[in-house]
């Protein structure tokens, strides 16, 4: 229905995806609804080279409508570090994502891919195509809980929270006049879902909202444009990791052996199919407080080395 290819393209009328193949680690999506003299746009870009070549290349929309406000979908940096780029706008995201962001500021990654050794190897193999020296982490001027319905132009953007779930504050953008949903990372469309903060039945629920919602086109965080059978698809993808997760959970085994043992299948064709250790680590999480999650170095490099494993 839609050309998978860099850059901008209507998705339905007055709105707009920029999309960055292949949709990997850092390569995400944004978005542009388009009103009467103003436009809103959805997230950022990871670094400010990509985002000024995103904002030159939606010129010939923005030049009669500005850009005067901005929405989060979350706190990863692929989502939000472009911000400083998008002058006299107002920034909007949910409360918990502002938060989240002042965790992890642009200078941590930049001192994890100039790192030494085997940590700065294993961050340069997932982000070593980003610049994040010299951004200035611009953080969300207004922030809501819940719901917030905003005028753009004459059109109302409905933005709803969902989150936690990928992350602590994940939001959803919804234009009803255009059946267009942007979902930030709530859906990876050929990618495999990370569940950083859970619990996954958080994001079930999400995915629930979305195909409830009746959209015509949904725009995901990461890869292609899609509907609504690409929502089910990674609501069964989570459906599935809860299942055999809690299943190994209960039976006593390791997190790590667990996301090691359950067959991927279909799934193993998704990129970045490691992620699973993520998420069943999640599930580990959610089910038992008690439970101690490795450190995010060892998250990447469990990741890294089921990846390789099975490659």
């Amino acid at each position: 229905m839609f050309n998978y290819q860099l850059g901008v393209q209507e998705v339905n009328e007055g709105c707009f995806a920029y999309l960055q193949p292949d949709g990997g680690w850092g390569y995400s999506n944004a978005g542009l609804v388009v009103g009467d003299g103003r436009s809103l746009l959805v997230d950022t870009l990871f670094d400010l080279k990509l985002t000024d070549a995103m904002l030159t290349s939606m010129k010939p929309l923005t030049g009669s409508a500005p850009i005067d406000t901005v929405v989060n979908t979350h706190a990863n940096g692929d989502h939000c570090y472009g911000n400083e780029r998008v002058t006299n706008a107002e920034i909007i995201s949910s409360t918990s994502a502002a938060q989240e962001m002042r965790e992890v500021p642009p200078q941590l990654l930049a001192s994890l891919n100039a790192a030494p050794g085997e940590v700065g190897d294993l961050f340069r193999s997932f982000f070593g195509d980003f610049e994040f020296a010299g951004i200035t982490l611009t953080p969300p001027t207004r922030t809501f809980d819940g719901r917030l319905d905003i005028e753009v132009g004459g059109r109302v953007v409905e933005l709803m929270e969902v989150g936690p779930a990928h992350t602590n504050g994940d939001v959803i953008v919804h234009v009803p006049d255009a059946k267009v949903v942007y979902t930030g990372d709530i859906l990876f469309i050929n990618g495999t879902p990370i569940v950083w903060a859970g619990p996954l039945e958080n994001w079930i629920a999400a995915c629930d909202l979305i195909t409830s919602l009746g959209a015509d086109v949904v725009v995901p965080g990461h890869g292609p444009i899609t509907d609504n059978t690409g929502v089910a698809e990674v609501r069964d993808y989570l459906s599935y990791v809860l299942r055999e997760a809690s299943s190994r959970q209960d039976s006593g085994m390791d997190a790590f052996d667990a996301a090691r043992d359950i067959a991927l299948d279909a799934y193993g064709t998704w990129g970045e199919f490691g992620r699973i250790c993520v998420n069943v680590d999640t599930v580990y999480r959610s089910r038992n407080p008690q439970h101690q999650s490795p450190d995010v170095v060892e998250q990447f490099r469990r990741m890294a080395s089921l990846e390789q494993s099975h490659g």
